[in-house]
């Protein structure tokens, strides 16, 4: 029997981008597992690596489970606070630490003590926060805002991200001693559509998670929907399987799940008028002969770079920001307004998105959390849309090398 992993039913939400489940059907995911259940024994930092909904979180539990760990598994977005918050969230505070500290407050840290903590979204750290965490991981102990004294830690660090750390370190975006700390074992987890001997079992178990709750009985998938499955790319990963399930027993009849009940949208195969509404197509659907050769002129980059020269030549007026905001308004059209697939496009995290999103108009700034009047109580995913740092001002000395981090 293929082994099968379960986000815990509490932890669970509607809203949320994460994998629910993972099977280890298809041989690559079998050998990963093997690979995870090894690492799980050592002590050693796990860095897990891959694309959204493809189960980071699932992994990374599963080292817990695995370990022999006793106390907590605590799992952190990263992505999900603001730069101004993040610092007292991961290390705690004193009471009057800063203003609104009423209460000292233990960090999430101190909350895993004895146990795992998950870090997802690590790549969206602050770098003034990677200085702190560096310092954590190589003292085994953190000190609370406000605080001069030093809580001993045993903790077990598992960190998670969605983008290529090693191309954050060059762009001087991501420390390199962080990476090298993190790095220490490396699981990468590939996207569903390269272990594709996972995708029929995880279709039914959510057929038979979902056909408990919408009251359904043997319900199965026609032979037409189960080539359906298979032939997909599921750029959305096993989230994305779990919504088409979910949708395909709402509408299905006669107990059996058709090829047309999925609604799958084949991206790669849209007709050209369709297309500058699509994300691009995933590297996996690309033809696997070599692209041949494209004559200068009419490769993208080279008129790009033509245009370019003209510009600089021309001493266009405030022309980085010109640049910047048309790249920005123009991925953000042609992804439909969707903030994880222009990301992903542009190959960037969301909150570094979000910013360049508030700078140049296209997104509300959200309000700031008044006084004692505000519950102060969110999601992760709402706080992570509401409450992304946008930045220095630009009258300020560290301007310059934000942006050059932001863009880089």
């Amino acid at each position: 029997m293929d082994k099968l992993l379960t986000l815990p039913e509490s932890s669970l939400s509607p809203s949320s981008i994460r994998a629910k489940a993972l099977v280890f059907h298809d041989e690559h995911s079998r050998a990963l597992l093997e690979q995870v259940e090894r690492l799980a024994r050592s002590e050693a930092t796990v860095l897990v690596t891959g694309e959204t909904g493809t189960g980071k979180e699932l992994i990374a539990r599963h080292v817990h489970n695995t370990s022999g760990r006793r106390g907590p598994f605590v799992a952190v977005n990263c992505g999900a606070f603001s730069e101004t918050l993040i610092d007292a969230e991961l290390f705690g505070h004193e009471a009057g630490a800063f203003t609104g500290a009423v209460h000292a407050r233990a960090g999430w840290f101190e909350a895993a003590n004895g146990g795992t903590l998950f870090l997802d979204e690590i790549g969206d750290l602050p770098l003034a926060l990677q200085v702190k965490l560096l310092r954590v991981l190589q003292e085994r102990q953190v000190v609370r805002l406000g605080s001069r004294r030093s809580v001993a830690l045993d903790v077990r660090l598992v960190a998670g991200t969605n983008i290529d750390l090693a191309r954050a370190v060059e762009s001087q975006r991501f420390r390199a001693d962080l990476y090298y700390r993190l790095s220490v074992a490396g699981v990468a987890l590939p996207p569903l559509r390269e272990r594709p001997g996972d995708i029929l079992p995880l279709a039914e178990h959510f057929i038979q998670f979902y056909s408990g709750r919408l009251s359904l009985k043997d319900m199965r998938l026609s032979d037409a929907a189960r080539a359906a499955l298979l032939a997909y790319a599921w750029p959305g990963n096993i989230r994305e399987l779990e919504n088409v399930v979910h949708l395909a027993l709402i509408v299905a009849r006669d107990r059996i799940i058709q090829a047309a009940d999925l609604r799958l949208v084949p991206l790669s195969v849209q007709p050209a008028a369709a297309q500058p509404d699509d994300t691009p197509a995933p590297q996996a659907r690309r033809a696997a002969a070599p692209e041949p050769a494209v004559p200068a002129s009419t490769d993208p980059f080279a008129r790009l770079l033509g245009a370019w020269e003209e510009l600089i030549t021309r001493n266009e007026p405030q022309l980085y920001d010109r640049l910047e905001e048309a790249l920005v308004h123009s991925a953000y059209n042609l992804c439909r307004q969707n903030q994880v697939r222009t990301a992903k496009a542009l190959g960037i995290s969301r909150n570094i998105l979000r910013s360049l999103l508030k700078r140049h108009g296209l997104i509300a700034s959200p309000a700031r959390e008044g006084g004692e009047g505000g519950s102060g109580e969110s999601s992760a995913e709402d706080t992570a849309q509401a409450t992304t740092a946008a930045g220095p001002s630009r009258s300020s000395p560290a301007w310059a090398g934000w942006r050059e981090a932001v863009v880089s």
